[in-house]
């Protein structure tokens, strides 16, 4: 089976760095001083604007309910009955109501024999909160594995936890059917992935599976519980250092986060095949979402193509990043090898 994913070229970097058109919602800062390394992003399924988050390591167990409107906490949220998290990478919603925080990072290319999730209750009042989460332990089949984005199905509920490229060796991992508290829970690989992922997201009907690297990302199709067809390359903002992804709650939009101190999270709208089953038969009248015919083909089209469209912001901004894309590109390797 060949490789579902391959990295993003000189060009495909290029017109990823394009910002959002002038319809899609405004992207946000995360203003709180106590998230610097805010590497995973979902989309609140009770609360309409927000958005959990939580830092990389160095932390404690902690979760943060942003609001995407003010990009202010509305909610600091801590964990009992966990310890402290080792390496948290990664977090998603599933429709039990409950949110998943992936414990699933390990800088030491492998070396921890197990990982873990954390499972807890999404609040209902947006307040700081003391909960109790369930543990669950994780291992893989073929070994152990550095990983940075955890998904769970929004209509199955089944967790998939997508592994870090190592020597080739990068894969879609698939969690047994409901997670168990009594032994280890073996997530088996489904999928090879040749990508450097740092995160990804399905979206809320179900029908794709967005994978994030920090310069690139693709979507395919979820069908009967697999990546069926890659749909092709979506749009990535250049960042500080990418690190989370999410569907906003109708499916027409990603938002990109990164780590760092006022962290910008920023939105990409999507067209053509890119956009989910739902969204599709949902889009409002009139809007022409959908009606872009390069990225329908399953090619998506750059900003700016003749499938795409650029606002005069994004005109210049994208004659800036013209001259500054190899200087961010230099950042952006100098903070993976650092994250290694």
């Amino acid at each position: 089976m060949r490789s579902l994913l391959c990295a993003a070229g000189a060009a495909g970097i290029l017109w990823a760095a394009v910002p959002a058109a002038a319809d899609e919602p405004d992207g946000f800062t995360i203003g709180d001083s106590r998230i610097t390394e805010s590497s995973g992003l979902a989309a609140s399924r009770s609360h309409p604007g927000i958005y959990w988050t939580h830092n990389d390591s160095d932390d404690g167990p902690y979760v943060y309910g942003v609001d995407g409107r003010t990009g202010r906490t509305v909610a600091k949220i801590t964990l009992r009955g966990i310890g402290t998290p080792r390496d948290a990478e990664a977090i998603s919603l599933g429709p039990d109501g409950n949110i998943y925080l992936g414990d699933i990072g390990d800088n030491m290319g492998g070396a921890w024999d197990h990982v873990w999730i954390y499972r807890f209750p999404e609040p209902k009042r947006l307040h700081d909160a003391t909960v109790t989460a369930t543990q669950f332990t994780v291992k893989y089949a073929d070994g152990p594995r550095d990983a940075e984005a955890l998904m769970v199905h929004p209509k199955t509920g089944r967790v998939y936890i997508a592994s870090k490229k190592q020597d080739g060796s990068g894969a879609l991992y698939e969690g047994p059917r409901r997670l168990t508290t009594g032994g280890t829970n073996l997530f088996r690989k489904v999928a090879p992935v040749d990508l450097w992922v740092t995160d990804g997201a399905f979206s809320p009907d179900g029908t794709r599976l967005l994978l994030r690297s920090y310069f690139g990302a693709r979507m395919y199709h979820w069908r009967n519980g697999r990546p069926k067809d890659d749909i092709g390359s979506v749009g990535v903002p250049v960042e500080e250092q990418g690190e989370s992804v999410t569907f906003t709650p109708d499916g027409r939009t990603l938002l990109y986060g990164s780590e760092g101190h006022d962290s910008q999270v920023e939105p990409v709208g999507l067209s053509g095949d890119q956009l989910p089953d739902a969204a599709k038969r949902d889009r409002p009248a009139g809007s022409g979402a959908g009606d872009n015919k390069g990225a329908a083909s399953g090619s998506p089209a750059a900003p700016g193509s003749p499938g795409g469209s650029l606002t005069p912001k994004a005109t210049f901004v994208r004659s800036v990043l013209v001259l500054g894309l190899a200087a961010a590109a230099v950042v952006g390797v100098r903070r993976m090898r650092r994250k290694d």
